[in-house]
């Protein structure tokens, strides 16, 4: 899965496929998804809260580009794992290692004081989104071939909500923690719970699969995994309008992500209040609008549907104006978040939809890394300024940069659907 967060589809339960194997997908979706909020919202609270300046919380959003970049080693996880580990089979044996090293990341990072020196935190986080994007490939690989094709809509239902769940986790969970408690002891925490991977890859069962090519050579399987399946989606008609869609798609709520938690200390808002309304309000306002999104593909289309979640995201991003004008009111900050996450949720439970129908048959899954991969990369790239836009605009200017930034992927997708039906080109 990409480093942002996954569109939480409703699962589809299919009766063919054991409620244990859901399951292990499941606590799988929970152990890809702990890490995430690591390296991003809850590492910038704890970077507020130790009074760090606004330009370098916003430079540390350049910590999750190996989220952007995974599909550069991905080859890498496709051969044979390290030696010691090869008795697990080719997907365990390069999950186990993987989490075994995410643990013990996570484990320095809560030893860091980041009032005293940044460089280790900085560092060890990094490692950490590194070991994270590896994990997401290894467990992607092992999904796609544990489960048929029919099965795997259930298997990716299954997969996000345990990923919400570890996403709560870490988030809402981490920071009401070290609200008690301190940074460090949430951090070990967090690595506690970690350790369900290194299990989850020994319980596993290995998937049948193609053995690795070891005779092809480094070149012809770079070639055949990577360059043919990216050519083949970028000489498709329409090819320019898709990749500037996917590029700004999610651009304004991004950035405006990237500064709430900063936001949200200097305006006054305590972390026990922060933590309770991003925590079970923030996972039933992103399921509902996940749901809410099938019904609406159904009815008006995918494209529209991606039109209407886009204006939703502006008017969720408006509220952090309201909040401006409010002050720090607990109320208004629950609204915020309620409306802001139905509209994350619809949108990135649309946008899903709709990469997963750019890919062909023929590279499906190879596709789908590489747009999930280009997804993020205005966002990962521009996310390193949103402090010193903050700054010289204050947060008055920033906010209203941020829903101006909505516009482009809007006027792409009417675009698209002024030329294509539903706003997907043919291939």
């Amino acid at each position: 899965m990409s480093g942002s967060a996954p569109s939480a589809a409703v699962p589809g339960f299919a009766r063919t496929i054991a409620p244990r194997r859901l399951a292990l997908m499941g606590c799988f979706g929970f152990a890809s998804g702990l890490p995430l909020y690591l390296t991003f919202f809850t590492l910038q609270q704890w970077l507020s809260e130790s009074h760090v300046s606004l330009r370098t919380i916003g430079a540390a959003s350049l910590i999750g580009l190996p989220y952007l970049l995974k599909f550069l080693w991905a080859p890498v996880l496709d051969r044979s794992p390290p030696l010691p580990f090869r008795w697990l089979g080719r997907r365990r044996g390069w999950m186990l290692p993987i989490q075994l090293l995410l643990t013990l990341t996570i484990a320095g990072m809560s030893l860091c004081h980041p009032d005293r020196l940044l460089w280790p935190l900085f560092a060890a986080a990094c490692g950490l989104a590194f070991l994270s994007a590896s994990q997401d490939i290894a467990i992607d690989a092992w999904r796609i071939e544990s489960f048929p094709g029919s099965a795997q809509a259930a298997a990716l239902g299954a997969y996000t909500w345990g990923y919400r769940i570890a996403m709560l986790c870490s988030s809402a969970g981490a920071i009401g923690l070290a609200a008690r408690a301190g940074w460090h002891v949430a951090l070990l925490a967090m690595a506690l719970l970690s350790l369900a991977g290194p299990v989850l890859a020994i319980l596993a069962r290995e998937p049948p699969s193609v053995p690795p090519d070891g005779a092809a050579g480094w070149r012809v399987a770079l070639r055949r995994q990577f360059v043919e399946p990216f050519r083949e989606l970028l000489g498709r008609a329409g090819a320019p309008l898709v990749i500037g869609f996917v590029l700004v798609f999610n651009l304004g709520t991004q950035l405006a992500d990237t500064m709430a938690y900063p936001f949200y200390h200097q305006l006054g808002l305590s972390p026990a209040s922060v933590a309770a309304a991003n925590g079970v309000p923030l996972l039933i306002a992103a399921l509902a609008g996940a749901a809410c999104s099938g019904l609406l593909a159904g009815r008006i289309g995918l494209g529209r549907t991606l039109v209407l979640s886009a204006c939703l995201q502006m008017l969720s991003i408006g509220l952090y104006l309201g909040l401006l004008g409010t002050g720090p009111m607990v109320a208004m900050l629950l609204a915020k978040v309620m409306v802001e996450n139905f509209a994350e949720g619809l949108a990135q439970t649309s946008f899903a939809a709709y990469l997963s129908r750019l890919c062909s048959l023929k590279h499906t899954a190879t596709q789908f890394a590489l747009l999930t991969s280009l997804a993020p990369v205005a966002w990962r790239t521009l996310g390193g300024t949103t402090g010193y836009m903050a700054e010289g605009l204050g947060w008055t200017g920033f906010y209203l940069l941020t829903v101006v930034a909505c516009l482009p992927g809007i006027v792409i997708m009417l675009a698209l659907l002024r030329r294509y039906p539903g706003g997907l080109p043919p291939h």
